[in-house]
């Protein structure tokens, strides 16, 4: 059974959260503070956390940044929640590693879609032949993505950012078609087109010099450069 732990300090949404989940047949444990969250995370190793931004003592963000420096949970799906004032920290957290973000107040069936949405993208394709680039290799099998043989920390949602810009062989690929293809949103607003832009701008960093291989098409989107 699929494992979710629901770090939230608010006792009325972290029971709702867990009833919602349950009831779609997840496992679902709640901690409510961002320290006892990591203690759970290593003792329960759930298969996506979802992570309340403000916290008192350790917030969201904090958590996920140690969680994203740690080998063993640098590509556990996160997917936080944020107030809908906090712009400009859900833009920090998407930088520091989170996968996804849900708005309060959210409906329940909001919430599933994106847990299932990121869920889906970070599980493996067995059997996948891996995706060849210059000295890049991705892994279908093992969702991991190597660079000269040394495998790259990248999250779900940066593994399936490249795989997109591999598997279009040059094409340029839109931020609308990247947020669909990639968030599962059919539509952009303001701060999910910049949603891209942060994750293109991580993978960049964690691809060495592989990463200049990603072009900006202006007023567009991405491409990626196959030439040798």
């Amino acid at each position: 059974m699929t494992k979710i732990l629901v770090v939230e300090d608010e006792p009325g949404i972290a029971f709702s959260l867990e009833i919602d989940l349950k009831t779609e047949g997840y496992e679902v444990e709640v901690a409510d503070k961002g320290g006892a969250g990591l203690d759970r995370i290593r003792a329960m190793r759930p298969d996506l956390v979802i992570l309340d931004l403000m916290m008192p003592t350790m917030d969201g963000l904090e958590v996920c940044r140690r969680l994203r420096q740690d080998p063993a949970t640098a590509s556990l799906p996160i997917v936080m929640l944020t107030a809908k004032g906090d712009e400009v920290d859900r833009v920090l957290g998407l930088e520091i590693g989170a996968d996804d973000y849900v708005v309060k107040p959210f409906s329940p069936k909001e919430l599933v879609a994106r847990v299932r949405a990121v869920l889906r993208r970070s599980r493996s394709a067995p059997g996948a032949a891996p995706l060849r680039l210059g000295a890049l290799v991705m892994d279908l099998g093992t969702h991991t993505a190597s660079v000269g043989g040394e495998v790259l920390a990248l999250t779900p949602k940066e593994f399936d950012l490249l795989r997109a810009l591999v598997e279009a062989r040059g094409r340029v690929l839109s931020r609308e078609f990247l947020l669909d293809r990639v968030w599962g949103y059919s539509r952009a607003s303001e701060i999910e087109s910049r949603t891209v832009d942060v994750h293109v701008r991580r993978l960049r960093v964690k691809l060495g010099p592989e990463g200049r291989r990603i072009l900006t098409v202006k007023s567009v989107g991405y491409r990626l450069d196959t030439a040798a």
